[in-house]
């Protein structure tokens, strides 16, 4: 069995239409939003073997509050390709991931991230900002994830 986290970072601060896209920070309200689910996974006992991000400012200090609520003590993986990534490209990116990793946490953004829940479990409803979902996946192999074996088990918000 393999399970999959899916996060989207915490609300981004537009305020200021001089900031490049990849260097908007997140808002104060969207720290407490990913604390608040942070603090709900802790409750779930959810610690992910591999915590997976995109480089981007928003989504790192998304990855690191949720690293710090959940007790995740390894190196956060930052890849680049999460960054305005096409939904095949992030699917791409899980199926690379060592088989000894059998829970996987991805924060990334949107479109491509509910594009990844449309994809696998035919989610009906937008991943707004600071919510996640928990897909398990019915096998043993990152390469065999699809549709076929995958089981949304929650979507989870801020409240």
């Amino acid at each position: 069995m393999k399970t999959l986290y899916i996060m989207r970072h915490g609300e981004k601060d537009t305020t200021n239409p001089n900031v490049d896209d990849y260097d908007i920070q997140v808002t104060p309200k969207g720290l407490k939003d990913v604390e608040n689910v942070s603090k709900k996974l802790k409750k779930e006992n959810v610690l992910p073997d591999l915590l997976v991000a995109s480089p981007a400012v928003r989504t790192k200090q998304t990855a690191q509050i949720i690293a710090k609520e959940l007790g995740y003590e390894k190196s956060i993986m930052y890849n680049e390709v999460l960054f305005q990534a096409f939904v095949n490209e992030v699917i791409e990116s899980i199926t690379y991931t060592f088989d000894d990793i059998d829970t996987l946490m991805i924060v990334g953004h949107n479109p491509s991230l509910t594009a990844l829940g449309v994809n696998l479990v035919g989610l009906k409803e937008k991943i707004l900002m600071g919510e996640g979902l928990k897909i398990e996946f019915d096998c043993n192999s990152w390469t065999s994830i699809d549709i076929s074996n995958a089981r949304l088990c929650y979507h989870i918000k801020p409240d």
